[in-house]
């Protein structure tokens, strides 16, 4: 069998080149238990296009190529 690569592209621009970029921040928020707030660190990865800087998340990118998947396991059906 060939071997196939499919490659997530930028729709803009075609690209298929990104780098990460993560965002940080700290959640707060109260309980009902106490008068104190409660915090969580949170850690948003991003993936930006190296051409047009297009940005996308994990979530954009893994349902992209779970379509290449679909597509080619219809393909060998």
């Amino acid at each position: 069998m060939d071997i196939i690569d499919d490659y997530f592209l930028c729709d803009l621009c075609q690209n298929k080149n990104f780098k990460r970029v993560y965002n940080f921040s700290i959640r707060f928020h109260g309980v009902n238990f106490s008068d104190e707030l409660i915090y969580d660190e949170r850690t948003d990865e991003q993936y930006q296009c190296t051409k047009c800087n297009k940005t996308f998340s994990v979530h954009e990118i893994e349902e992209g190529l779970a379509h290449f998947k679909r597509k080619r396991k219809g393909l060998a059906q």
